[in-house]
């Protein structure tokens, strides 16, 4: 029986794609210690970052909106200010927003290398970008809701507390996942100067070695924290919207 050359090839491609997968899979318990403790790296910055994105940029959010004109506490000047601030945070891409900030981090950490150092250029880069989200989060409640509150005689600050924030909370949830989801990556790319993690991790063994094990594997863990971050949000997302 005659095999026709082109149906050879298909086989063979077959056969060496499956042989790699093997080889993938057979490599992988070796892979795995360095895999779990890159993963731990990259979701120990990951949270922190979340965390001071929250704590900087809900804040930073309210106050673009109240400052508006036609806000809780309208000051153009302090809202101009603030939005210069907020797009110049977004318009640097985040390596050489990393460079930029090595002095800052050596001060505040003492080292510039390691997942900790990693956490304040991407706290640095996460708050402006959440800052906006939680802007237009806020833009989107009602306006006569607010104005009731106000005209009953609620405080400005109870109004954002006890308000705004409780009606914008499902469009909240979805940007600190959007956050989150945006942290991520960038802590793939601090792997680039030595920030730890699983980007640190594909470069050194998978790009570095010619390692296709590791770039493989790293990116199949980066696909499967983004997944279930996403999941989990979207499920949140959906409880708030139907209350």
């Amino acid at each position: 029986m005659t095999i026709n050359p082109a149906d050879a090839l298909v086989l063979a491609q077959d056969g060496n794609a499956l042989t790699a997968i093997a080889d993938f899979i057979a490599a992988w318990p070796a892979m795995w210690p360095n895999l779990w403790i890159s993963t731990q790296d990259t979701l120990y910055m990951v949270w922190w970052a979340t965390v001071f994105s929250v704590l900087f940029g809900l804040p930073l959010g309210v106050l673009l909106v109240a400052t508006d004109k036609g806000g809780l506490i309208p000051a153009p000047v302090v809202r101009a200010v603030l939005s210069a601030i907020v797009n110049i945070g977004r318009s640097l891409p985040f390596i050489v927003l990393m460079v930029a900030v090595l002095t800052l981090t050596r001060f505040l950490v003492g080292t510039t290398l390691g997942p900790t150092a990693a956490i304040v250029p991407l706290s640095i880069g996460a708050i402006p970008f959440f800052a906006r989200l939680v802007e237009t989060a806020l833009r989107e409640v009602d306006r006569e809701v607010i104005e009731a509150a106000h005209a009953m005689g609620t405080r400005k600050f109870t109004i954002v507390g006890k308000v705004m924030l409780p009606e914008a909370m499902a469009g909240l949830i979805a940007g600190l996942v959007m956050t989150v989801v945006t942290l991520i990556s960038y802590s793939a790319m601090a792997g680039a100067i030595g920030g730890g993690g699983l980007g640190d991790l594909a470069i050194r063994q998978g790009y570095q070695r010619f390692d296709d094990h590791y770039l493989w594997a790293t990116v199949i863990l980066l696909i499967i924290i983004v997944q279930v971050a996403q999941s989990l949000g979207d499920l949140l997302v959906r409880r708030l919207s139907r209350r």
